[in-house]
């Protein structure tokens, strides 16, 4: 049998009293009986001292060296670490006072002899000092009955030592040094349990803040790349749609021009004034295609993707270039304009031109006023005429539209009420003052999304002709 289990054994024997004496002595049981309770308060002191190698090695540290004291009611306890054993153990060492205070190693009150244990421990010659080596049997106790340390064993190797000093009422009997030597012998596989602990949840906080990074960064790569196939389709639609401008442009134009030449050599060559009215009626009617055939080219070619363009600089710009020759289009912004989203102002922006485009093709006005009003807490945006239209014909043909325009001859008007709807707003068709329609949407400012802080106050009146 090794010597560390005769140990053992000898250990057990002493915490137990199986071989204190015989139970026929009274004086002889009480003692053994007195140890046992010492033993068992030291072993539940012990136990509660060992579970927290969760809470990290220095809780772990102030638990042992305090149990230690508790058991020998010492004046002083030193627990120690050998410089170099159990690297990630922290603290290195922990020394107890009277009071059972922590005192600071570098106290200049501190007794010699304790400062001197502690650096014998600390250099790894704490079980071979000059004053004659480790108390760690039943002789050095009977030799120095106030003096106790054990060293700390771990795979074999001592890696530090719990050293002790009680007064004069309290001696140190081999019962305590057995204890001494349970604590000691847990304590190293606690502290590397506890470091090995504090170690792993460190790895696995970096773990987890290393997924959340990496879950953000997927996250913002799959951002890019939805922001990628919007501008991929965004290209291929402005691709497709100016090829198909570009084809309006070249072919079907050109054949409306070529027919209107056609019908104008026809009717100059013809003398029944009856077939020169018609002759000149499909004139005006390729005129007007042509016209339109241009809007709408220009409607694809300007997407609305140029940069930001305020509203009142779109309403400006379609009263110039993208209306027919014979309509005179007035603009007027009233109040103070207010910066709205772009999905916003494009939506009232689509409103006006297909407010003016009825005016021009079927109510065959020659003059539309568009007023941009910013009132305090609502825009209003109208598109009155002097053309033929009727309001109550056109909200008629609202209706029947919005409940089922079966072949998409109102679907501008139902467009411009959804638009409407969509930014929170209101679509109302009256008599114009000028004797045609009154196009109106009304919209809270509060439902207008983007919304930015009021512009200066600006009146903008004008008046333009189309060139196109």
């Amino acid at each position: 049998m090794s010597s560390r289990t005769e140990t053992d054994l000898h250990d057990l024997d002493q915490l137990t009293g199986i071989r204190s004496g015989k139970p026929s002595f009274y004086i002889e049981y009480l003692a053994s009986a007195e140890r046992l309770r010492r033993v068992i308060h030291a072993l539940d002191r012990i136990s509660r001292a060992l579970v927290r190698t969760t809470e990290g090695p220095g809780t772990l540290v102030r638990s042992v060296a305090e149990a230690a004291a508790d058991h020998l009611t010492a004046h002083w306890v030193v627990f120690a670490l050998a410089d170099g054993a159990l690297p990630e153990a922290a603290p290195r060492h922990l020394v107890l006072g009277p009071a059972g205070d922590e005192v600071d190693a570098a106290d200049p009150e501190l007794p010699p002899w304790v400062v001197a244990h502690l650096r014998a421990v600390r250099s790894g010659r704490g079980h071979h000092h000059e004053d004659g080596g480790a108390a760690t049997n039943s002789a050095d106790v009977e030799h120095d009955p106030h003096h106790l340390h054990v060293p700390v064993h771990l795979d074999g190797d001592v890696v530090g030592e719990i050293v002790a000093w009680t007064g004069a009422e309290r001696a140190i009997d081999a019962t305590d040094a057995s204890v001494l030597r349970v604590l000691a012998g847990q304590t190293a596989a606690a502290l590397q349990n506890s470091a090995l602990h504090q170690r792993t949840m460190r790895l696995y906080g970096e773990a987890s803040r290393h997924a959340e990074d990496l879950a953000a960064r997927n996250d913002q790569l799959q951002r890019t790349r939805d922001a990628l196939t919007v501008a991929r389709q965004r290209e291929v639609l402005d691709s497709e749609r100016h090829r198909i401008a570009r084809e309006l442009h070249d072919s079907v134009t050109q054949y409306a021009l070529s027919a209107g030449m056609q019908i104008e050599v026809v009717r100059s060559e013809i003398r029944d004034e009856r077939q020169r009215g018609r002759l000149e009626t499909a004139k005006e009617l390729t005129r007007r295609a042509v016209e339109q055939l241009r809007s709408a080219i220009y409607a694809l070619n300007h997407s609305g993707d140029r940069g930001p363009q305020s509203l009142p600089a779109m309403l400006e710009e379609l009263s110039t270039v993208h209306m027919p020759s014979d309509l005179r289009v007035q603009v007027r912004i009233e109040g103070r304009p207010v910066a709205l989203s772009s999905a916003a102002e494009r939506s009232l922006f689509r409103v006006a031109g297909e407010a003016l485009f009825n005016a021009a093709v079927h109510a065959e006005a020659s003059v539309a006023v568009v007023r941009l009003a910013y009132r305090k807490d609502r825009l209003v945006l109208s598109v009155s005429d002097d053309g033929t239209g009727d309001p109550e014909h056109v909200r008629r043909s609202l209706r029947v539209a919005a409940a089922g325009d079966l072949d998409g001859s109102h679907r501008g008007l139902v467009n411009m009420a959804d638009r409407a709807r969509e930014i929170g707003g209101t679509l109302r068709i009256r008599r114009a003052p000028q004797g045609g329609i009154r196009v109106e949407v009304g919209v809270p400012l509060a439902a207008c999304p983007g919304r930015a802080a009021p512009a200066e106050n600006t009146e903008i009146a004008s008046e333009a002709r189309s060139t196109s």
